[in-house]
């Protein structure tokens, strides 16, 4: 993922009109959004500088910088973020606490949580994506059981399983947000080949993934709303939670939360007693 810090930089600048930041719009310009030269001079940095910093050629870049670069860009926090992370590879690198190979199990006592949520479907998603652990109601709401474990990869299932589209009613917004998702721990593990081949396999198999990894953007799935066509219990609206495992940064629990009442709380209630029996 060579270039990540200067593709990044030229995709949020082209979504800046001129006129947004007090520059004018008219005239021809070959590029959409701002120039080099405009985000430059806002910033109070040399041409010179911002275009080494864009190459991934410039020297240690201060928090200072990217912090002025961020409010040209109109960065949200999980964006601005980002950037300090991409730009500065070998700060990645020393502050990294976590092993190069990422954990492919969770702790006994993360399944045993994990097993005590009968009345919540829940699962524990590591660095890629992998799903390394379950209950039983997010088992029977999910499948993971029923899957090779290769094939328990949630950005797999949203772009290679041919009954995505099925089951996601929303698909758009998934696959969206999954591929945001996806960016931000690329950037985070620039280094792990795994991850790596991962992104390499969806670009090639998936267009849409294509498309979508071109725009850049980066997301942090701490919460939100996912709408699950199920094939016994029916259409299932379901708000979810994410919360980090213990110590481990690389592993973030997933629990949804249907209201209490609700037809999909009545749903979930009815598909855990079949999985019961």
């Amino acid at each position: 993922m060579d270039g990540e810090v200067g593709d990044f930089l030229r995709s949020r600048r082209a979504r800046i009109r001129p006129e947004e930041v007090g520059l004018p719009g008219h005239g021809r310009r070959r590029v959409p959004g701002l120039r080099r030269e405009e985000v430059a001079q806002l910033a109070g940095v040399s041409v010179d500088y911002y275009i080494r910093l864009e190459q991934g050629r410039g020297p240690s870049v201060s928090d200072a910088v990217l912090d002025a670069i961020a409010r040209v860009l109109r960065l949200d926090e999980t964006e601005h973020a980002y950037l300090r992370t991409v730009a500065r590879p070998q700060h990645r690198q020393q502050g990294r606490r976590s092993p190069r190979q990422p954990a492919l199990q969770v702790r006994p006592g993360v399944q045993t949580l994990l097993d005590g949520m009968e009345r919540s479907p829940a699962f524990v998603l590591g660095r890629r994506m992998d799903v390394l652990a379950w209950n039983a109601l997010g088992d029977a709401v999910n499948g993971f059981s029923r899957l090779a474990p290769a094939e328990r990869n949630m950005p797999r299932q949203v772009f290679l399983n041919p009954s995505a589209h099925d089951l996601y009613p929303e698909w758009s917004a998934v696959a969206a947000t999954t591929v945001a998702n996806l960016r931000l721990a690329a950037g985070t593990y620039a280094d792990d080949p795994g991850l790596c081949a991962l992104v390499g396999e969806l670009s090639l198999k998936s267009a849409d993934f294509r498309r979508l990894w071109a725009d850049h953007e980066v997301k942090e799935c701490a919460y939100g709303v996912k709408k699950i066509r199920h094939p016994v219990a029916g259409l299932l609206t379901l708000p979810y939670e994410t919360l980090a495992v213990g110590h481990d940064p690389e592993q973030t629990l997933v629990v949804y939360t249907p209201e209490k009442g609700s037809r999909t709380a009545e749903r979930l209630a009815l598909l855990g007693s079949w999985t019961a029996v």
